[in-house]
């Protein structure tokens, strides 16, 4: 049986979804849900010409409609919380775009919702299956590093892409740099240290970006580089390099991950492979980590977003738990809130700060 979708969302990454699901033959698109004419005519276009999707200015119509199996929330990051209260309200299946919530408090309320049902509840942190990404934890979790001691990763990146409304030039709206783009990261560093972090230490700044850019007379606000630091109650470290203006490179991300025995690394794009080196023996070897064959649709994330919506579709049909839980879309944005924290307050803040009761 074909799953019946409902995309609540038509911006970029809406539409993005719009194309993953189009190229699966295990779900279709059957509505679509956007406040605004023109994310809704990217939908359409997304569609194509020949489509009978149902489409609704107001959300809370595409869950009452009996048009949708599943939803996938693709709204700007300040309307997750409100939206994420309606969906868990319902039996409806749900995955959420990154990030969960822009504030931990409303990750935690999240947290705490999907706790009450039994409704699969999945959160869009789809870097895990960038193919490089998703090779290199392959590698981590084998052993083979030895005891895992420190994780590297830097983006040196394009600016801010426009949205609707130019919501995401402010703060208030994404969350932080930190907590917009950074998520991702924090996640992967969560994922591979397996502990709790303890600790987070930041210096980060709005030095080139958007400086000139003026909304209803407000300037833009959006840090465009940083790096930053996260202990771990394992003793592990972490470390995040960023920039925004930083395009023009090899690789737009590089994630090292390295222990008491060697060191793996995956780049991205990436070359097709990943390299892991050992101590002893003093090898460099290449291996195999080239997109699967299998991902019909590769878009923005070389695949990623596509293997991320079928894992989801096929969690659902199989009743299965999530890859990727509430708990881990709250700690990705734990991270990257303290890390605010961190730079605004020019101290080191410590994850007990935040209190949190569960």
């Amino acid at each position: 049986m074909v799953m019946r979708i409902g995309v609540i969302g038509t911006g970029m990454m809406g539409c993005e979804h719009i194309r993953n699901i189009n190229a699966n033959p295990q779900c279709v698109v059957s509505a679509i849900s956007d406040p605004h004419e023109e994310p809704l005519e990217w939908a359409r276009q997304a569609l194509g010409a020949d489509n009978s999707v149902a489409e609704f200015r107001n959300h809370q119509d595409l869950l009452q409609s009996g048009e949708v199996d599943a939803v996938i929330i693709a709204s700007p990051n300040f309307t997750h919380h409100d939206l994420l209260q309606d969906v868990l309200s319902t039996d409806i299946p749900v995955l959420v775009e990154k990030p969960m919530c822009t504030t931990v408090s409303d990750c935690v309320d999240v947290v705490k919702l999907a706790q009450q049902r039994t409704a699969l509840t999945w959160v869009g942190l789809e870097y895990r299956y960038m193919s490089p990404i998703a090779r290199m934890l392959e590698v981590v979790r084998s052993g083979e590093l030895g005891e895992l001691k420190m994780i590297s990763i830097r983006e040196h990146r394009f600016p801010f892409l426009q949205k609707v409304n130019n919501w995401n030039r402010f703060s208030r709206n994404t969350g932080g740099t930190l907590v917009e783009k950074c998520c991702h990261f924090f996640d992967l560093m969560n994922l591979i240290a397996q502990s709790p972090p303890i600790r987070v230490m930041a210096s980060g700044a709005q030095d080139v970006n958007h400086l000139d850019e003026i909304y209803d007379g407000e300037r833009s606000d959006i840090l465009d580089n940083a790096y930053v630091i996260v202990e771990f109650a394992n003793s592990m470290r972490a470390m995040l390099d960023l920039s925004m203006f930083a395009e023009i490179g090899n690789n737009e991300q590089e994630i090292a991950v390295v222990g008491s025995n060697g060191k793996v690394e995956a780049h991205i794009p990436g070359p097709g492979h990943i390299y892991i080196g050992n101590r002893s023996s003093r090898e460099l070897r290449k291996v195999e980590a080239a997109m699967s064959e299998d991902v019909a649709y590769a878009g923005a994330h070389f695949g990623a977003s596509y293997i991320e919506v079928d894992k989801f579709v096929r969690a659902i049909a199989n009743n299965s738990a999530p890859d990727v839980t509430v708990n881990d879309g709250l700690w990705s944005v734990i991270i990257g809130v303290a890390a605010h924290r961190a730079i605004d307050e020019q101290r080191v803040v410590e994850i007990s700060e935040f209190n949190l009761q569960m």
